[in-house]
């Protein structure tokens, strides 16, 4: 998992809890990294899954809800870094459309070894949008926070539908219905 991952969600952190927090978090975990992260860095999914467990220990707050919370909070840094992949769609569909096979695209020139999730693509009956989201990193709480986030970067209501595909959550389904 890309480092820019893991300092984004340190900053989400610090920005809604507190250093205070951050600190504990990093020195209750058993992180091989020793919870030093670069953006550009690599880094296990495992220690993802540890801080995230932690922050969840410490705030209460269900790791559903604090993946979601994420993916609305990383948008931004997706937005002040890589404006280009906003600019480049005309609306929420346009962009969502594009991640599979333009921004994922992109990114993987730029990190070659990153390991991201795959999205399948279909336009239903009614102009709404289906997003199946495959990982075995099991994270679609995270995405749909982005795809919450882009719709509002859009400036577009819209509802969202989803249910699992498979049980583990590693393929989910998204229905975006615009209103």
């Amino acid at each position: 998992m890309k480092g820019i991952v893991f300092t984004g969600f340190l900053e989400m952190i610090e920005s809604t809890y507190g250093y205070e927090v951050v600190d504990k978090i990093l020195s209750e975990s058993e992180l091989q990294s020793g919870g030093i992260y670069t953006s550009v860095g690599t880094y296990s999914h495992s220690e993802m899954v540890q801080l995230i467990m932690g922050l969840s220990v410490h705030t209460g707050a269900g790791v559903p809800s604090l993946l979601k919370a994420f993916g609305l909070y990383f948008f931004d840094t997706l937005k002040e870094g890589y404006p280009q992949f906003l600019e480049a769609a005309n609306n929420a569909f346009d962009f969502l459309e594009s991640i599979e096979n333009y921004i994922h695209v992109e990114v993987r020139k730029l990190y070659p070894d990153a390991e991201l999730p795959a999205f399948e693509i279909n336009l239903q009956e009614g102009g709404a949008l289906q997003m199946i989201y495959s990982s075995e990193r099991k994270m679609a709480d995270f995405a749909e926070g982005l795809i919450e986030k882009s719709l509002e970067y859009y400036e577009e209501k819209a509802t969202i539908e989803r249910s699992n595909l498979e049980s583990d959550g590693s393929k989910v389904a998204f229905v975006i219905t615009k209103e």
